[in-house]
């Protein structure tokens, strides 16, 4: 099995479900020490949002595929301890982290859709920008020196969408689109330092959050297409990992430094599959059945429905 991330170092912020999962288990399937970090803990205990999945669980995952998993909790809108989790990696692996993931979110119990912003919770709000962008940008702060010093590396922002269009609700718009701007900020200081910076986004995501939302199961899923058809067009939290994988992977990622990608885009590129052989293409479906629809310009079609927002987790 070719694993070409064999000798690198990874990692996932917020890694305990989700999209953050999957790219986690993914670069573990690929060779990659992957840090998972988060605020879930078997050991240390439960997150605020109350979800049962773990940093130890992802960890256990990482292994299970071939890589070296580690969990550390860390709660990424605390800047000491992002930095002593910094200092960690930096002694651990001898200065070098190759990849980073930036994929704090926990916000779905905060975002209300099609409510007008000053309906909205000002306090969830708020605590919504902090979650989805602060945690980001301390993230990044202390895991760029380990990259600049090398003069190598990666860093991801995952986000929702590609596009410019509205998102249905104000706080989780400036989430997704600030976090599309943070890398592109990011691509433009760290070139000199041949570290590149792309925002990517999944598809339609069948994560444990939206297999809660049908009722189903990962091995019952199809059952949910009754529901909403589009489900069919879903894609595991695998597909936005080997998508993740592929980019680290790539010996000339610096020439795509400051891109908007998708998981759909890079599956043709990079020839990569979904856990059961599947390509699923969000845009090309979106294209097939939203285009024109109000706001669909978020997937670079002009607008789509929100679907409660759960689309990307």
């Amino acid at each position: 099995m070719e694993r070409p991330l064999e000798d690198k170092v990874a990692v996932v912020a917020g890694g305990t479900r989700g999209a953050g999962r999957g790219i986690s288990v993914e670069l573990g399937a690929a060779g990659a020490t992957v840090y998972v970090t988060g605020r879930s803990s078997r050991i240390a205990g439960l997150s605020p949002i109350g979800k049962l999945e773990t940093i130890e669980e992802t960890a256990e995952m990482v292994e299970a595929q071939g890589g070296r998993g580690i969990a550390v909790r860390v709660d990424h809108s605390e800047p000491e301890q992002v930095e002593e989790f910094f200092e960690r990696v930096g002694e651990e692996q001898n200065g070098r982290l190759d990849i980073l993931v930036n994929d704090v979110w926990g916000g779905e119990s905060l975002t209300q859709f099609d409510t007008p912003f000053w309906e909205l919770s000002l306090k969830d709000g708020i605590a919504m920008l902090r979650q989805g962008i602060e945690t980001h940008i301390i993230t990044s702060h202390y895991a760029a020196p380990l990259m600049v010093r090398r003069k190598s590396g990666l860093v991801l922002e995952i986000t929702d969408g590609v596009g410019s269009g509205y998102r249905s609700s104000l706080f989780y718009d400036l989430v997704k689109t600030s976090v599309i701007r943070l890398a592109l900020a990011q691509a433009v200081e760290l070139r000199q330092h041949e570290v590149a910076a792309l925002a990517l986004t999944p598809g339609f995501l069948r994560s444990e959050e939206m297999l809660e939302h049908f009722g189903v199961s990962e091995a019952m899923w199809r059952e949910a297409i009754q529901k909403d058809p589009h489900f069919a067009v879903s894609e595991t939290p695998s597909y936005i990992g080997r998508a993740v994988a592929a980019l680290a992977a790539d010996p000339d990622i610096l020439n795509r430094t400051g891109e908007v990608v998708s998981t759909w885009q890079l599956a043709k590129e990079y020839g990569f599959t979904d856990r059961d052989g599947s390509r699923p293409d969000w845009g090309s479906h979106m294209r097939e059945h939203f285009q024109g629809v109000p706001g669909s310009q978020i997937f670079g079609l002009g607008h789509v429905p929100d679907y409660e927002g759960f689309w990307t987790r």
